[in-house]
């Protein structure tokens, strides 16, 4: 096996890359710019990693290229496995420069930009028939709704701040102001019931499907709609073909999660997820299948080649998600929680590499 750089460790997902890259006989260089992180980064203990890298500067910064690509150059063609939006953004706009010292499973810009720009997967699920929300040109005709930029990410919002619900027309009127500072023209879609799912998918050089995860979501903060902090994994054979149709229509090359409610799409993260350490805990090869393909391993898609059934939780995230359920009135997901306590795995937890947890929980405490 060769070695991976993995970069951006202060994100909670470099942690399980780096345990199963380590533990399928990678060697792990993990990387962290100082300007975008005071503390050492969870990853860094970890006893997968070989070897700590710190940069200079941000990942934001015009000459983090220039360094990354240095280090790179140190490693002998390695396989860059980019945790962070803002590295995998820099990489996919320089991707001829980078195929120079590292393998790598990116998409070109074009075709990030449109999986980050809600409407274009609107209407490209449209062309696909697969389900979508309905949207709305006009004011609404019914309630509630959902209001939201064409790319979030783009304008530096939290994953909780991507969206507002307006439960009715007064409602409407303000959250559509305020989000028209961000996106002069936002996303109005119907608000979809029923369960959150996610259809983790890795596509080779080739867009050919290698590997997939299915995840449901269990509870969420804020409680009226966030990032997931406890999930359970399953598999849906019909969400992963609509998935991978998506994807491949767009000629996409890498990881990505396509996110659905109810039996509609709602949007696509071009990039690793924030429920990506549940590739960990079900036995996925998802990374050790990205550094295989990334290399140039021709690979073939295996179906349910991971553990289904399988809880996870972000147990501090998950703590204040159940009381946040409390505050409004639904106490079903708060006693669900006690109970997940005893059941539901840390998503950041390994009894073989305890380390990266212990110091997520001090690195959490020293911020606070």
């Amino acid at each position: 096996m060769g070695t991976v750089v993995i970069t951006d460790g202060k994100y909670r997902s470099s942690i399980a890359a780096a345990r199963m890259l380590g533990r399928g006989g990678w060697r792990v260089v993990a990387t962290q710019t100082r300007g975008d992180l005071a503390l050492e980064p969870p990853v860094f203990t970890s006893r997968y990693v070989s070897q700590s890298r710190w940069l200079d500067g941000s990942a934001d910064d015009p000459d983090y290229p220039d360094k990354l690509y240095a280090l790179l150059a140190e490693y002998g063609r390695p396989v860059l496995f980019c945790a962070g939006a803002a590295t995998l953004n820099a990489v996919s706009r320089q991707r001829e420069r980078f195929a120079q010292v590292c393998d790598f499973l990116i998409a070109p810009p074009d075709v990030l930009d449109a999986l980050n720009d809600k409407e274009a997967v609107h209407r490209r699920c449209e062309e696909l028939g697969i389900p979508v929300p309905r949207e709305y040109e006009g004011e609404p005709d019914r309630y509630p709704v959902v209001i939201k930029p064409h790319c979030g990410e783009k304008f530096g919002l939290k994953a909780k701040d991507r969206y507002a619900v307006a439960n009715n027309a007064q409602e409407y009127a303000a959250k559509r102001s305020a989000m028209s500072k961000y996106d002069p023209h936002p996303i109005v879609q119907q608000r979809v019931e029923g369960a959150g799912a996610g259809a983790s998918l890795l596509l080779d050089r080739d867009s050919r499907l290698i590997a997939a995860v299915c995840h449901r979501r269990i509870r969420e903060y804020p409680a009226s709609g966030g990032p997931s902090t406890c999930c359970e994994s399953f598999y849906d054979e019909n969400l992963i073909d609509q998935a991978y149709r998506l994807l491949s229509s767009f000629g996409f090359v890498g990881m990505a999660m396509v996110e659905f409610k109810g039996e509609c799409v709602l949007e696509v993260n071009p990039r690793v997820w924030g429920s990506f350490p549940m590739t960990e805990r079900t036995g996925s090869p998802f990374a050790c299948r990205y550094a295989q393909g990334a290399a140039g391993e021709r690979l073939d898609y295996a179906p349910r080649d991971y553990k289904t059934g399988v809880r996870m939780r972000f147990t501090l995230n998950d703590g204040a998600a159940m009381l946040d359920y409390l505050r409004h009135g639904r106490p079903g997901p708060f006693f669900q929680g006690m109970a997940d306590w005893f059941r539901a795995k840390e998503a950041l937890g390994a009894k073989d590499d305890p380390a990266p947890w212990r110091r997520y929980l001090r690195n959490t405490l020293l911020r606070r």
